[in-house]
């Protein structure tokens, strides 16, 4: 991780607020690198400047981090019907030669992407927990303190959230071979979660709960789960993958008698401090409820086309008062810009219309796109940041002040420009709690980092 000392604040020639755009702010931080005062000004106290576009933090709420070693090796046509099926398969061979050393090598770097990319929080819904022949680790934490040493040398905030795993179909059928890395009893995955709690000291980091789905989990277990939350991860949220597939729905009311997040719905108390991955297939009343309850829909635009498994009714759920934050999942892709693009796109191409998400009070769609996913995502990973603003952490990055040469406006119309003219322009420098962890581009221990990448890619690929 870039070391340097927090300022105790900046002076931001331009910086999207909680209140909007606003030009020649003096910010000062406390000890933690909170916000405490944002005050216009010119600069009295000759605090750091910030020559460039200011902007929230991005959160990226969903993110496999091994899966990005896997990225392309997927794309290989088996049959006629290649479907989320059969690219499971493919991770199932990935995931079997992949060692805690490996982990921290992969996540490393590709947490390093992610801050270049705009990201400043990941939550990591992590289920590779054993040694390969499935045997637990002498230290039972020890494939997820691998990600926590990542998000460490990295210097991204962290939501870790360890999945518990335990069949592999509805009605508690048994897990598969390809499983085998993932599966716990809950006695196994509370001494888990005590393990962790002793790990994750730093404030940049908490620890949620993610029960894997559906149909990974019966409804007792998903029960003390929910009681595990709220008596070990206190401050953590809880975050299930549903309605990714349609099998996935037709299973549940075969076997539930309900559709899957109408049965959530119906037997859990669920709200803000609950986050529903993908959820791509909704009937409308599904859809209303959901937003009306408070929990924010985990959308990961680009993964989802990748494996295709359709497209969520973002309009219809805006519509109805919903929240959404954005993540990586398969982590094919790094980039901010490029999941809320595919969001919106994909929209387009549903409704065979334009300018989809938006919203009266905000019609530029990159500002209410970019803004909404950042504070939902915050929100979905109990994370203090999402927006510029008092009391919230200092978690921004700066766009360059001459992108592509379009003079200064500090105003919707720039975001607009960059999610969809510029989707290839990254963030400049990048700031987790007031110290800057990217400067120019550039990771203090980029080198090392991508050496260490490269030398386990080059295993990994030899044996797959």
């Amino acid at each position: 991780m870039t070391n340097s000392t927090q300022a105790r604040g900046f002076h931001f020639s331009a910086v999207l607020t909680a209140q909007g755009w606003r030009q020649n702010i003096s910010a000062t931080l406390d000890d933690n690198g909170f916000f405490t005062a944002l005050d216009s000004d010119n600069n009295p106290q000759n605090l750091p400047h910030i020559d460039g576009y200011a902007l929230p933090g991005s959160t990226n709420l969903h993110s496999h981090a091994f899966q990005r070693a896997m990225a392309g090796l997927g794309e290989v046509r088996g049959n006629s019907s290649d479907s989320f099926w059969s690219w499971r398969e493919v991770m199932y061979k990935f995931v079997a030669i992949i060692d805690p050393d490996d982990l921290k090598a992969i996540a490393t770097r590709l947490y390093v992407d992610f801050l270049k990319g705009g990201f400043t929080s990941v939550g990591e819904f992590h289920y590779l927990h054993h040694s390969p022949d499935g045997t637990p680790y002498d230290n039972s934490a020890q494939m997820s303190l691998a990600i926590v040493e990542a998000a460490q040398n990295s210097g991204i905030a962290l939501t870790h959230l360890p999945v518990f795993y335990a069949h592999s179909g509805f009605g508690g059928t048994a897990p598969n071979t390809g499983q085998k890395r993932f599966v716990h009893s809950l006695d196994d995955y509370e001494k888990l979660l005590q393990n962790l709690k002793n790990h994750c000291g730093s404030p940049l980091h908490k620890i949620g709960i993610a029960p894997h789905s559906l149909r990974a989990v019966t409804p007792d277990e998903l029960s003390k789960l929910e009681r595990l939350r709220h008596d070990i991860a206190t401050d953590g949220p809880m975050h299930i993958h549903i309605a990714e597939q349609t099998k996935e729905v037709d299973d549940c009311v075969a076997h539930c008698g309900a559709r899957p997040v109408e049965w959530l719905l119906d037997n859990m108390a669920l709200g803000a401090d609950w986050c529903l991955i993908h959820a791509t297939h909704m009937t409308a009343d599904e859809t209303r409820n959901m937003a009306k309850s408070g929990a924010i829909a985990g959308l990961c635009p680009m993964t989802e086309a990748n494996l295709g498994d359709g497209i969520f009714a973002a309009e219809e759920f805006q519509a109805a008062g919903g929240r959404f934050g954005v993540g990586t999942d398969s982590n094919i892709r790094t980039n901010v810009a490029e999941e809320l693009q595919m969001l919106e796109y994909s929209q387009r191409l549903s409704k065979r219309r334009r300018n989809i998400l938006a919203h009266e009070d905000n019609p530029n769609v990159g500002d209410y796109l970019y803004q909404q996913a950042s504070s939902g995502g915050a929100t979905a990973l109990m994370q203090p940041a999402g927006a510029i603003g008092i009391n919230k952490r200092a978690d921004f990055i700066v766009i360059d002040p001459q992108l592509d040469g379009i003079p200064r406006i500090a105003n919707p119309r720039l975001m607009d420009y960059w999610l969809f003219g510029a989707v290839d322009r990254t963030p400049t420098d990048v700031y987790v709690a007031g110290q800057q962890v990217i400067a120019d581009g550039h990771h203090g221990d980029e080198e090392a980092i991508d050496d260490d990448f490269r030398r386990v890619m080059q295993r990994l690929l030899a044996e797959i």
